[in-house]
C-alpha cells in the first residue's frame, strides 16, 4: 500500500461504475482523484488510481485524515453508514464532487459530499442534504428540500417546493408535481408521474403513482 500524505489528494470510497461517473466530474473542475478504497483492490482500474485499502482499516483511515475524501458509492444506505462511521473516526467531512456543466441558482443550502453531475439544474432557494446524489441532467426547481442521503436519478423533474426524505430514490425520467412531499426510503420507479404525496417505506410506479410494495 503506498502512503500519500498530502491534504490536497483527493480519495475516493467505492471503486465501480458510480465511482467513475464522480471522477468524472471532479476531472471537470481540474480536480485530480488520486487513491480509492474499497474492501478489496479492484481488477479494472481506469483512471489508475492508487488502492489505498479498505476505509474499515485503521490505518487507512489515518491516512484519510490527511486527505479530501469523498463516497462515491450509489447505494443511499451503504453510503450513510460509511459516512457516519468516517465522521465518528475523526475525519473531516467529505467534499463536494460538482461537475462544472451543472447550474446551481441563489441562496442554495448544500451539505457535504453531495455529487451534482453533469448538466444538473438547482434552482433558487433549494436545500440539498448530507450525501445526496443530484445524477446527471436532473432538474430540482425552487424551494426543493432533498434529505439527506436521497438519490435523485438521471432525467428526474422535481417541479417547485417539493420535499424529498432521507435515503429515498428518485428514478430516472421520473416527474414530480409541484408541492409534493414524499417520505423516508422510498422507492420511485423510473418514469414516474407522482401527484399526491408519498408515505414512508414504499416503492411507487406508474403513470400516474400506484404504490407496489409497501
Amino acid at each position: 500500500m503506498k502512503k500519500i500524505d498530502s491534504f490536497d489528494s483527493i480519495s475516493i470510497i467505492g471503486y465501480s461504475g458510480h465511482a467513475y461517473v464522480v471522477v468524472d466530474i471532479f476531472k471537470s473542475q481540474n480536480q485530480i482523484v488520486e487513491n480509492y478504497c474499497d474492501t478489496k483492490k479492484n481488477s479494472d482500474n481506469p483512471f489508475q488510481l492508487n488502492y489505498l485499502g479498505s476505509e474499515n482499516e485503521e490505518q487507512v483511515v489515518d491516512q484519510l485524515k490527511r486527505h479530501q475524501w469523498f463516497i462515491a458509492i450509489g447505494n443511499n444506505k451503504i453510503r450513510k453508514v460509511i459516512f457516519t462511521k468516517l465522521i465518528d473516526k475523526g475525519l473531516q467531512l467529505p467534499i463536494n464532487a460538482i461537475h462544472k456543466t451543472a447550474t446551481i441558482g441563489s441562496n442554495i443550502e448544500l451539505g457535504r459530499g453531495v455529487m451534482i453531475a453533469a448538466n444538473v439544474c438547482i434552482n433558487a432557494c433549494s436545500t440539498i442534504g448530507d450525501g445526496v446524489i443530484c445524477n446527471t441532467g436532473a432538474i430540482i426547481e425552487h424551494e426543493c428540500k432533498i434529505g439527506n442521503f436521497a438519490h435523485i436519478a438521471p432525467g428526474a423533474v422535481l417541479a417547485g417546493n417539493v420535499h424529498v426524505g432521507e435515503g429515498s430514490f428518485v428514478g430516472a425520467n421520473s416527474v414530480v408535481k409541484q408541492g409534493i412531499n414524499i417520505g423516508k426510503h422510498v422507492t420511485i420507479g423510473a418514469g414516474t408521474v407522482v401527484i399526491k404525496d408519498i408515505p414512508d417505506n414504499v416503492t411507487i410506479v406508474g403513470n400516474p403513482q400506484r404504490i407496489i410494495q409497501s
